[in-house]
């Protein structure tokens, strides 16, 4: 996949270093008085280089404010003649895409409810032909790892090398501490599959609530991703959408000064201790894969056993108890006993599928 893609660094399509790169600004634009003294706030804070406000706004229900429109375009216009601030804006359209090149925004980017449909994607993708323009592309609603890279690449097929991924949590049916769950391996398995790819975390909307931002912005530097979007307004109290979210630029300011960058390599001796410390874990991950296929070797006899005395594959009562006993194990080991759970509820998935391939074996469809 990595192959794939050709993408430019972001210092190339900013113009400027930056590590992190902070997109800053209101979920929506509502007013020009609120957009420029947002944005000039927001320009005294040396980190942020690009200013975000959302000029069409997709609600799920249509008695929502959907934004103000094409009006939003011209305040930010005037926000860059007097910040000098970078312009993002959200298109969902080629109407939106054509409106905003003619008032020169410099990054785009595709929400999440857009990344689920391909055709919106491609005809944006087609809109966007021949453009310099930077975008960036949320991940899905749902963790479809698939639609997400479908997106970039339909993207990068149209000539977009100026490209981002953003991070922004996944929709959880349960109720949950966030907004969005975060589910941190699905980008990071996107960095592995495009590691040229710069992702950017949007903690605004994974949070959901301003309390939590803090701890998920240091989360996602920690995993090496490349920048943050935060939604900051002037006046949150009186937003006209996700007022729960959005700091005022001080508190933003205030936070990014605590905010840790860490280093991504270190000493010669750091490293050498670090290498020594990697080959101790694969030498411990080939012998956990060789007891995994003892383990498969062992269901397999019993799936065979089974099927010759012709009883159920599964066994509810053997099944509850061994997840009580392992459970409890974890508890004395101090391992956490959610991580065991998700481990063995994995791997009993695998036995029963080897099973079940065994009950099967010689039947016809």
């Amino acid at each position: 996949m990595s192959n794939c893609l050709q993408i430019q660094p972001i210092e190339n399509w900013l113009s400027t270093k930056c590590s992190p790169l902070v997109i800053a600004g209101p979920c929506s634009a509502e007013s020009r008085e609120q957009i420029i003294d947002t944005a000039i706030e927001l320009s005294k804070i040396p980190g942020v280089k690009a200013f975000r406000a959302g000029i069409w706004k997709p609600r799920t229900r249509p008695s929502k404010f959907e934004g103000v429109g094409e009006i939003g375009l011209e305040w930010l216009s005037e926000v860059k003649k007097i910040t000098g601030l970078k312009l993002a804006v959200e298109v969902a359209n080629p109407k939106h895409v054509e409106l905003c090149l003619q008032h020169d925004i410099d990054i785009l980017w595709i929400g999440a409810r857009t990344t689920v449909n391909p055709f919106s994607v491609q005809e944006i993708s087609n809109a966007l032909k021949g453009c310099k323009v930077a975008v960036l592309v949320k991940n899905p609603i749902h963790p479809d790892l698939t639609l997400w890279l479908g997106t970039l690449e339909r993207l990068n097929n149209a000539g977009i090398t100026n490209l981002a991924a953003v991070h922004r949590g996944f929709y959880s049916f349960n109720k949950t501490l966030y907004r969005n769950e975060p589910l941190w391996e699905v980008p990071i398995e996107l960095k592995r599959l495009c590691p040229e790819l710069p992702v950017i975390c949007d903690p605004s909307h994974i949070s959901g609530k301003k309390e939590h931002l803090a701890a998920i912005s240091q989360k996602a530097l920690d995993l090496e991703m490349s920048g943050l979007m935060i939604e900051s307004h002037i006046h949150p109290s009186q937003a006209l959408t996700d007022a729960r979210q959005q700091i005022m630029p001080e508190a933003l300011a205030a936070m990014l000064e605590k905010l840790k960058v860490r280093a991504f390599s270190g000493t010669s001796d750091f490293q050498n201790q670090l290498e020594m410390l990697r080959q101790e874990i694969d030498e411990i991950d080939r012998r956990l894969i060789d007891t995994l296929m003892q383990r498969m070797e062992v269901v397999e006899k019993m799936g065979q056993y089974k099927r010759q005395n012709n009883i159920t594959i599964l066994q509810l009562n053997r099944w509850n108890q061994m997840l009580t006993e392992r459970l409890a194990l974890a508890e004395s080991t101090g391992l956490k006993s959610e991580f065991l759970l998700k481990l063995f509820q994995l791997v009993h998935r695998e036995a029963i599928q080897i099973q079940t391939d065994i009950m099967n074996e010689g039947v016809k469809e």
